[in-house]
């Protein structure tokens, strides 16, 4: 049964998460931080009221 020797199968199930732990969420935070939502101002808009003619 070759699924009982370590060496080939422990060595790629490092390396696999090698790659998810390093690589893939530096590569989400990048994509998170970018899209935080701005800071809407604390003026407040003046509104004109609309003057409907109804002849």
């Amino acid at each position: 049964m070759p699924q009982l020797i370590l060496e080939p199968w422990f060595s790629i199930f490092l390396i696999s998460w090698l790659v998810f732990l390093t690589i893939i969420p530096s590569k989400i935070i990048k994509h998170y931080f970018n899209n935080e939502p701005k800071a809407a101002s604390t003026q407040k808009q003046e509104t004109e009221a609309w003057s409907w003619l109804w002849h």
